[in-house]
């Protein structure tokens, strides 16, 4: 009998050992969250408004993504507080994949450098998942603009006199080009800010303000079109689609400035949903067809993706940290 209930202890034991080592049904040890997701739509954050260079690139771009993932992208525009309505709230997101957005730079790092406002978020809030475009900054007039008709013309005008120069917020591309040009060359360019490229053209073109300084896939079809004219460049080479507008750098004004924009998300992210995405929009930003729509629009396409695109932020972050004194910190 002790023999018989010894041998039944045993395999109780046994069957509990096998219990806390084995696999639940509930258990999701066993299998790849990766190969699960995406199980639903998923939302992507643009922190502007709608019809800026961030709002199309990313329209143009999110159709080719869908078509990896199998499911819908509905792309949100938050605009506001310089971008950080929209990265406040991809910041905040749940990290479980369905929340993704565009982040900028340098707007996104000026939000959290920037003493005054105080955040706590900062680069390690997000999971970079790929860059998408770089696009230079550019300076643009009226076409009945009568004052000035090219860049040294605008420069030297606005050396003796105060321009109004937009901007779409404080401590964005644009304005810290205005910034800069001020700083080095002794202009009286006067930011005026704005939530995002829309209502920045919409300004100028209104006559409510004298300079439009924006990016170049935001102004590339208007001076096409004979709508505005661009009178500088602020890469560090010719834009391909404005081969006839001269860079600042050419004119002898050592001023650069561009925007890179880039998709994140939200820190706390499984690594193998974030490899999920990373794929997909490596092969939608690489997609031969997607590059030529963006070119159309004026945008360049520049992907990087893992430790490089994480590089790319850092170095831009760097860039913001350098002009902290002009800004005020």
């Amino acid at each position: 009998m002790k023999k018989a209930f010894s041998v039944i202890i045993g395999l109780v034991l046994l069957i509990a050992l096998a219990g806390c080592s084995g696999k639940t049904s509930g258990d999701t040890g066993g299998s790849s969250k990766g190969a699960d997701y995406p199980k639903k739509n998923i939302n992507v954050i643009v922190a502007y408004e709608a019809g800026g260079g961030t709002d199309v690139g990313a329209r143009i771009l999110i159709p080719y993504v869908e078509k990896e993932l199998g499911v819908t992208m509905n792309i949100l525009n938050k605009p506001g507080g310089g971008g950080w309505v929209g990265w406040g709230e991809l910041a905040n997101a749940k990290p479980d994949g369905y929340t993704i957005g565009y982040i900028n730079t340098p707007n996104l790092m000026t939000g959290y450098l920037d003493p005054k406002l105080n955040r706590k978020q900062n680069l390690e809030s997000f999971e970079p998942i790929a860059n998408h475009v770089i696009d230079p900054g550019a300076i643009a007039i009226r076409t009945d603009e009568d004052r000035f008709t090219n860049i040294e013309e605008l420069i030297e005008y606005a050396k003796n006199n105060e321009l109004t120069a937009t901007s779409t917020g404080v401590g964005s591309d644009d304005h810290y080009a205005s910034l800069k040009i001020n700083d080095k060359y002794g202009t009286k360019f006067k930011p005026v800010h704005n939530k995002g490229a829309a209502d920045s053209r919409a300004s100028v073109l209104g006559g409510h303000v004298d300079v439009l300084f924006a990016n170049v896939g935001e102004l590339a079809s208007l001076h096409k079109d004979g709508e505005i004219k661009i009178i500088g460049v602020m890469g560090e080479e010719k834009s391909p689609f404005l081969p006839e507008v001269p860079t600042l750098l050419e004119k002898g004004y050592e001023v650069t400035s561009w925007s890179a924009r880039g998709l994140a998300a939200p820190a706390g992210i499984d690594p193998e949903i974030l490899e999920v995405l990373r794929a997909a929009f490596e092969k939608g930003i690489k997609n031969e067809e997607q590059i030529e729509k963006m070119g159309d629009m004026g945008l360049q396409v520049d992907y990087s993706g893992g430790d490089e695109y994480k590089q790319l932020l850092k170095d831009d972050e760097d860039g913001v940290k350098a002009l902290s004194d002009l800004m005020g910190w």
